[in-house]
């Protein structure tokens, strides 16, 4: 029988190669969906030119609007929605700059092909993640798609993308925009801030973490001087430069390093954040992330609009809109994300 030793030894091998072959079956799957061409959609008169920010670079643009968004086939339709809002509601939809992070094990060609057929104008990279640099890092959560390596690349956003990219928009992709994302991006970050998003302090933070953590001073008073407040990071404006001078990546990583060595929190990518950053970012108001709306974790129940306006809505959280409309089960809320769904359908309705 095998020591416990030697198990731990090959868990991270076990989880990449589980992984791989999740992604290599949801291709397979998804290569029989095809996605319909969007509209091709125009700055106004008033946006500002577009041109190279550097010699050496195609990627780089002054006045260009930068987001950053992990790509995998499993969420691939969930992606083209969100796309697909971002340009429909921006002022200068062709001055937005796409950033995907995929899996490295991920057929990178046919995501390119999808893109670029279904937004042929579109400004995109995609970088390649090596699953391998999270995976042994990685500690099981409450929920198995919590422990994909991909939901973990936001961490290395600074590393991934090219240094002279100063200020990027992180986006997930289980939302939609209906405002238009020039705003966020405006976020003001102050003179040493490198994260905004909006906060949800009446959330009991004692509840992202173990008892274990909080029975330890000395983990505890990471937060001394500082008034932690839950925020969600599927919306989050980011300063890469400030990120990569404070190297914050590294911060990240040593406190999920220590979670391997003694368990003080369950859910997945999000708790390292917190640690890091809660109670030192710029707000951002609400309806930059009406989030949630994928409901109830456990029992997939619906959920409803916070109070207020609506910039964003996120379908964070066990149910995606396009899995229920598929079922013909949906949320009410469903049906503000089917009008961007890119999804050629089989058939073709007749008048």
């Amino acid at each position: 029988m095998p020591k416990l030793g030697s198990f731990k030894l090959i868990r991270p091998l076990l989880i990449s190669l589980f992984w791989t072959i999740f992604f290599a079956a949801h291709i397979g799957a998804i290569k029989n969906f095809h996605f319909k061409e969007a509209p091709k959609f125009y700055n106004s008169p008033t946006c500002p030119s577009l041109h190279y920010s550097s010699t050496d670079t195609n990627i780089c643009f002054e006045n260009a609007v930068n987001i950053a968004m992990t790509l995998d086939a499993h969420y691939l339709r969930g992606s083209m929605a969100a796309i697909l809002s971002v340009l429909q509601h921006s002022s200068c939809p062709e001055n937005v700059i796409f950033h995907f992070v995929a899996s490295s094990s991920s057929d990178s060609n046919y995501l390119n092909q999808t893109l670029a057929n279904s937004f042929p104008y579109l400004h995109f990279t995609i970088y390649p993640f090596q699953d391998s640099a999270v995976v042994g890092l990685i500690s099981t959560s409450i929920r198995a798609a919590l422990d994909c390596p991909l939901n973990y690349a936001r961490n290395y956003l600074a590393d991934l993308l090219p240094g002279c990219i100063q200020k990027v928009v992180y986006l997930d992709s289980d939302l939609v925009l209906v405002d238009d994302i020039a705003k966020l991006v405006a976020t003001p970050l102050g003179e040493e801030i490198v994260l905004a998003a909006p906060e949800y302090c009446n959330a009991n933070f004692t509840t992202y973490f173990t008892p274990t953590f909080w029975s330890y001073p000395s983990l505890y008073l990471t937060f001394a001087n500082r008034k932690p407040c839950y925020f969600n990071t599927g919306v989050m404006v980011i300063d890469l430069e400030r990120w990569r001078t404070g190297d914050y990546t590294t911060k990240i990583i040593e406190w999920m390093e220590l979670q391997k060595r003694m368990r003080i929190y369950e859910l997945g990518s999000l708790p390292p954040f917190l640690l890091v950053f809660a109670g030192n970012i710029a707000p951002v108001d609400h309806k930059w992330n009406q989030h949630g709306l994928g409901g109830d974790n456990f029992r997939g129940l619906c959920r409803d609009l916070h109070p207020g306006p609506v910039s964003l809505l996120h379908w964070s959280g066990k149910g995606k809109p396009w899995v229920r409309l598929d079922a013909s089960r949906p949320c009410p809320l469903d049906a503000l994300w089917a009008p961007y769904d890119l999804l050629q359908t089989p058939y073709v309705l007749e008048s």
